[in-house]
């Protein structure tokens, strides 16, 4: 079989979300298709938005909360990564034909024995053709857009300050172009390094030009280590990118998205912050890239899952939701300080669900650390200690696998109990016991395989509807939903069941519109969902895949490929009428769906070799 054709760089639908992301695994950055840095939080990345044109305009003034590179009288932009890395670069060329390169990103590379990964933006901007005027914008905000900052000037930089906190913008280019944002000829090429407010006491350009080259290193030699598969290799290498800066590496901490509040649909109230690490998506994340034999993501995150499990243990209950700090406490509050996405608000800090009740994090927790027991590949594999440490977890699973939960879907003013969240409080059980038959304890073997036993045939009794002939939402509802699908992902059920097979019929039947698979149908908290849930249809074509119904799932594949934006990436939802993406972003979620989809579909390599 010979390799599919990559989807062009073009998105053949629509796609408003049309940002690139860089950072380096302690801050990120997005940018628009004309290089304006739209978003960066620091000195964390669930912290103030000191560029937030993202989410509208400020209350105060001129805090516009961006960093842009204006060519005068703009023509046209191009947008690229540079292949296998995380480096960003912008082409803008005006209407006489002079044009400028922006390379954008954040330093990551080896040093002396470590990863280098300071608060630092790199911007480079360099003259490609004739004399273009270019003018410097750097109007970042504070408190999300709610504080100006103080600026003051040095030789070489600005620093703007504000109750405690600073950032500073070191350049070669003219200090008094930068302050009084004064339109130039771009004669040769400038260097603007921004970030907290460190000194710089080498020149300014050397040091641009040497981390551009090791930071380039550093990721092309990331993505060939990966195990990628034949086909949909530059979609692949792209996700397994966005998905690594989605990682706080000081803690091992993985969020579900480097944004907040970007709204699931136009004119609602569905705008959330994901800025945190959920369990559940960060397993989906850990899971894709060892896919991909990239294990190290793993490592990481189970150093914070261990203090999480640790700290949980004395109170029996695991939130679905952390800070990347280990954080339990995230209260949720809206903000008047920002409009919102396209005038679309409420802006919202922090995430109420850190309060739910919801039982499928057990299962998460237990299947994101089992391959640990099992690789030998890593520096530090589970052992028996850590499997009595895990215990506790399934304990929990098997006291609650039928009890009423707000779900994976975290609805906030209702519970039920929930088949996905039982079918996950079955996969914790499994797993401890499959764990427990490898380190050859054969009695939490037994006892675990009996627990597991039990939820099964909970599950198969009570999420069955014979009005609906399928496995439904709830136990004893009649509503299909989306998360049912992870009955087959998570070995439940076997795909010639034939009660699966009806399932994943009636899914389709209720829940497939056009291309694109919605969670539920059903209204919710908030009114009936507008926009299909990109992982769902992920998940869809999963399951076509593993029942066989390949054509479908190829066809369905392509198509969600179709909808990244020109540079590859994916929100949290779609319309399914326009193809707009909506929704947080990039979504880890749906970047994971691309990894799993490509390795599931793609042909061997055998077949070329």
């Amino acid at each position: 079989m010979n390799p599919a054709p990559e989807p062009r760089g073009e998105q053949t639908v629509p796609a408003a979300l049309d940002l690139g992301l860089v950072g380096n695994c302690t801050f990120n950055a997005l940018f628009d298709r004309t290089g304006t840095g739209v978003w960066c939080c620091m000195p964390r990345p669930d912290g103030d938005p000191v560029l937030h044109a993202l989410l509208g305009k400020a209350s105060v003034g001129d805090a516009q909360g961006l960093f842009s590179v204006d060519i005068a009288n703009l023509a046209e932009s191009q947008q690229r990564y540079v292949p296998n890395t995380a480096l960003l670069e912008t082409k803008l060329i005006d209407r006489a034909g002079n044009a400028v390169q922006v390379t954008d990103f954040a330093p990551r590379f080896t040093d002396r024995g470590r990863t280098f990964r300071p608060l630092m933006l790199v911007r480079t901007i360099r003259p490609l053709h004739g004399s273009p005027t270019v003018t410097i914008r750097l109007r970042p905000s504070f408190n999300y857009g709610g504080q100006r900052p103080e600026i003051t000037r040095g030789s070489h930089h600005v620093r703007y300050y504000h109750a405690g906190q600073a950032l500073r913008l070191t350049t070669d280019m003219p200090i008094a172009y930068v302050i009084d944002e004064t339109p130039h000829i771009l004669d040769r090429p400038i260097n603007l390094l921004f970030g907290v407010d460190d000194t710089v006491d080498r020149n300014i350009g050397d040091l641009a030009r040497e981390f551009a080259e090791r930071t380039e290193d550093y990721w092309r030699r990331w993505v060939r280590a990966l195990a990628v598969p034949l086909e949909w290799q530059d979609a692949v290498i792209r996700a397994a990118i966005t998905l690594k800066l989605c990682t706080y590496e000081e803690t091992g901490a993985i969020m579900a998205a480097v944004t907040t509040s970007i709204p699931e649909a136009p004119g609602t109230e569905r705008t959330w912050d994901y800025r945190y690490c959920w369990l559940r998506d960060a397993f989906f994340v850990v899971r894709a890239l060892n896919g991909l034999s990239e294990v190290a993501t793993m490592e990481n995150y189970l150093r914070y899952l261990a203090n999480i499990v640790h700290k949980s243990e004395p109170s029996r209950h695991l939130q679905p939701v952390y800070g990347i700090g280990l954080e339990s406490a995230i209260p949720e509050r809206q903000l008047t300080s920002l409009s919102g996405y396209e005038g679309n608000g409420p802006v919202r800090v922090g995430n109420q669900a850190h309060e739910h009740h919801q039982h499928d994090v057990y299962g998460h927790a237990v299947l994101a650390a089992t391959q640990a027991f099992f690789d030998h590949r890593l520096l530090r594999p589970a052992r028996i200690a850590d499997f009595h440490r895990m215990e506790w977890l399934g304990v929990r699973a098997l006291e609650l696998a039928d009890q009423p939960d707000a779900g994976i879907w975290e609805f906030r003013t209702r519970a039920a109990v929930h088949t996905s969240s039982s079918v996950l409080c079955w996969a914790a059980c499994d797993r401890l016991a499959k764990i427990a038959r490898h380190l050859e304890l054969d009695d939490r073997r037994a006892h675990w395989e009996e627990a597991a036993r039990g939820i099964r045939a909970a599950i198969l009794e009570r999420a069955w509807s014979e009005t609906r002939g399928a496995y439904v939402a709830n136990f004893g509802g009649v509503d299909m939903d989306a998360s049912v699908l992870l009955m087959s992902e998570v070995g439940l059920l076997t795909v010639d069941d034939l009660r699966w097979k009806k399932t994943l019929a009636a899914i389709r039947a209720d829940l497939k519109r056009g291309t694109h698979l919605f969670r539920y149908v059903a209204a919710d908290d908030f009114g009936a969902p507008k926009m299909a849930f990109t992982a769902c249809t992920f998940w869809y074509v999963d399951a076509l895949a593993r029942a066989g119904e390949t054509a479908e799932a190829r066809e369905l594949f392509d198509d969600l490929l179709a909808h990244r934006n020109r540079l590859g990436l994916l929100s949290e939802d779609i319309d399914p009428l326009t193809g707009k993406q909506w929704g947080n972003f990039p979504q880890t979620y749906s970047m994971v769906g691309i990894i799993n989809g490509a390795i599931r579909l793609s042909g061997r390599w055998e077949s070329v070799l």
